[in-house]
């Protein structure tokens, strides 16, 4: 490859080939640079360029166990742990998140927001979709055509692509049950399949493992585990798969959908004048080292890995860094598979040794970086799960030898940073069990429109759907109290 990095260099046959690759990648044809030019030009306002990263703590974080604590209540309410001071005089959080409160003048809390369900399935629709309301045929054991495209999908839709990359991104994986099914609200949803985000499978999915693995691994009965030794977090194979020949390929253009599994997509794209425009800038992206060196993150320096932390919180939040530097839009990390922070029972020593530890540490280390590099300013992070956690303590003996918290919808609190927030503020509250808000009650829509602001876009902006009708993007307020 020739030229700038990111412009249309030419390439050989054989590198050509190699674009096969892009769906062991999780990158269809479609999800690259302008192949959308002509019907997703719905966003025509001049760009800020900012970025979102939203961390998804798929399970749900317990509110009263990080930065809404109780210490007042009774113990049944309070919990195990205690509170410490933060470096914003009035503000405290969980003890077991020290490196967070030295940095508390950089993020800030909405410990108000609120929404109407305890279901695993429909709570992620809902964070993950910023829409409250149930879609028509929602169906809670898989996603379906009908569900509210989800906010990544919307910013790889609506955003302008830059530096020749996806708009949005989710990393390290799907988010998957134990059972193999994969949870709604991660989609393109009524968009269709073709805008659903890029997802960049950097880690295997290992349905008998929580957390951040190796070092964090645990399972939410204490069972004995088995970490897998072949299990590792890497770029993903760029290569084509054994068996697609350059005869093949000759014969068929559709060797790329055999392996993206997306015909209908690539058989109308082939067709078109963008497909070969695209197709160029996805080789790009498979050839260009600076990308490789984006997602190839356990290749960093011994001193950036422990400052992250060598497990997948800290590889994939060290990714989500170097793919914003490089100009994705927005960036979903999901900070563990399978419903992680889903802790029913065995809470409080799986929150002190195996969640928060990993959690504080990677988080702590992206925001300084972010400050040093210049870049938190025009960075904004958001991390919240589907719910927060009943307010009173609760034990299922037939399942877990210690108590823990059960699902609950009416409140979580939601972390900030960057992005025009201002640091050290408290958005909300709620009443003295932590249990609904008592003031200042946020919605999921105005989480979703803080990230749209974020990113730039008016309050007009708008997708639109195959039939060319428009769809409103903005379905509530920026959190203002953030600003």
């Amino acid at each position: 490859m020739s030229g700038s990095p990111f412009l249309h260099p030419t390439f050989a046959r054989r590198t050509a080939l190699q674009a096969g690759g892009i769906g062991l990648l999780g990158l269809g044809m479609n999800h690259v640079s302008a192949l959308q030019a002509a019907d997703m030009a719905t966003f025509k306002g001049k760009s800020t360029a900012k970025s979102v990263i939203y961390i998804f703590l798929s399970g749900g974080l317990a509110q009263h166990e990080s930065f809404d604590m109780k210490p007042d209540a009774p113990a049944d309410i309070r919990g195990d742990f205690q509170p410490i001071a933060t470096s914003t005089p009035g503000l405290n959080i969980c003890e077991h998140l020290p490196l967070l409160a030295q940095r508390s003048h950089l993020w800030s809390l909405c410990r108000s927001l609120t929404h109407s369900t305890n279901d695993h399935s429909f709570g992620h629709l809902v964070m993950l979709s910023g829409k409250s309301i149930m879609p028509p045929g929602f169906d809670a054991t898989k996603p379906m055509p009908s569900d509210w495209p989800s906010i990544a999908s919307v910013a790889r839709a609506v955003t302008k692509p830059r530096n020749n990359l996806p708009p949005a991104a989710v990393i390290p994986e799907k988010l998957i049950h134990r059972s193999r099914r994969v949870i709604p609200g991660q989609f393109g949803g009524l968009m269709g399949s073709h805008r659903d985000p890029w997802f960049i499978e950097a880690s295997s999915f290992d349905p008998n493992v929580y957390g951040a693995y190796p070092q964090y691994a645990f399972d939410h009965q204490d069972k004995p585990i088995t970490v897998d030794p072949n299990r590792k977090f890497q770029i993903p194979d760029l290569s084509l798969p054994q068996g697609f020949s350059v005869d093949r390929f000759d014969r068929r253009l559709s060797l790329l959908n055999s392996i993206e599994q997306q015909r209908i997509d690539l058989d109308r794209a082939a067709i078109t004048e963008p497909f070969d425009r695209s197709r160029q800038r996805a080789i790009s992206l498979l050839t260009d080292p600076k990308i490789k060196r984006c997602l190839d993150v356990t290749g960093e320096p011994a001193e950036t890995l422990d400052r992250y932390g060598r497990n997948s919180f800290g590889w994939s939040l060290l990714m989500a860094l170097n793919l914003v530097e490089a100009g994705v839009n927005l960036v979903q990390v999901n900070l563990g598979n399978n419903e992680t922070w889903d802790t029913h029972g065995e809470m409080f020593p799986h929150l002190k040794n195996q969640l928060l530890p990993p959690t504080d540490q990677a988080l702590s280390a992206l925001l300084d970086d972010l400050v040093s590099r210049g870049m938190l300013d025009d960075t904004l992070i958001v991390m919240a799960g589907e719910f927060g956690r009943t307010p009173k303590v609760s034990h299922l003996p037939q399942h877990y030898k210690l108590p823990g918290r059960d699902h609950w919808g009416p409140v979580q609190s939601v972390f900030f940073a960057g992005g025009g927030t201002q640091g050290g503020r408290v958005v909300g509250s709620t009443d003295k069990t932590g249990g609904y808000p008592a003031t200042d009650a946020q919605r999921p829509e105005n989480l979703a429109a803080t990230i749209y602001s974020a990113l730039g876009l008016p309050e007009t902006a708008a997708w639109h759907d195959d039939t060319q009708r428009p769809h409103h993007i903005f379905e509530g307020a920026p959190i203002a109290g953030l600003f």
